[in-house]
């Protein structure tokens, strides 16, 4: 599978942090699946409108 057809995971950490991950690639310690799974662009789209305070979680309650 070349890099254009590649697909992907949207995952988020305790932090609320998104990213990227490969399907089928046994998932990091501390990411989750939050069930978006495409293209990488299509999955860059999900994270832009998803991940709109770029705060690590912890940060954001400190500061409210």
């Amino acid at each position: 599978m070349n890099e254009t057809n590649a697909q992907f995971e949207v995952v988020r950490n305790e932090e609320g942090q998104y990213s990227l991950w490969p399907v089928g690639k046994p998932m990091a310690n501390g990411w989750t699946e939050v069930g978006q799974r495409g293209e990488r662009q299509a999955c860059l789209d999900y994270i832009a409108e998803h991940w709109t305070d770029m705060r690590p979680r912890s940060l954001r309650e400190h500061l409210s």
